[in-house]
């Protein structure tokens, strides 16, 4: 069985994205968010969900995953926050690859909300997941750009554990 994030990874709007987020950061100092980003996440969210018996399936974590950064290249170029470009973005590759109405609503829904409050205790499980995966795949305690980092204090990922 082949899982519809799996449809994802083929999808040709979607390698186009990473592309061009990986194009634009290759020089970058600071973290990057192509692949090697996005997979981390995916895996820690699932780790996550699995800790915590979470109902949220595998496909709807890898997918929301995959997807919470296609739109930095947009944010690069226009200013236009990436998670508002990115939501859009995911929804028509969502729709490409199958995924429900409600699937969609979900997914871009954690998608546009992910690294505004932390860990938002009142968030959707997805979105609440989302963002703690996000800032746990960051090694920020390790970085070489630590004190050059703009990112908040309590942005920065100064753990290994949530």
């Amino acid at each position: 069985m082949i899982l519809k994030y799996q449809r994802i990874l083929k999808n040709r709007s979607y390698i186009s994205l990473i592309n061009n987020i990986e194009s634009k950061e290759r020089n970058r100092f600071f973290c990057r968010h192509g692949m090697e980003h996005l997979i981390a996440v995916a895996r820690i969210a699932y780790i996550i969900s699995l800790e915590e018996q979470s109902s949220i399936s595998k496909d709807i974590i890898y997918a929301a995953s995959l997807l919470h950064d296609i739109g930095r290249a947009e944010e690069y170029e226009t200013g236009r926050s990436h998670n508002e470009a990115g939501a859009e973005k995911a929804e028509a590759i969502l729709r490409e690859c199958d995924y429900t109405d409600d699937e969609i609503k979900e997914i871009t829904e954690a998608i546009r909300t992910h690294g505004h409050d932390g860990y938002p205790e009142k968030a959707a499980p997805l979105e609440r997941l989302l963002c703690m995966a996000d800032k746990l795949s960051r090694t920020c305690f390790n970085c070489p750009a630590h004190e050059e980092c703009n990112r908040a204090d309590d942005k920065k990922n100064e753990t290994l554990f949530y």
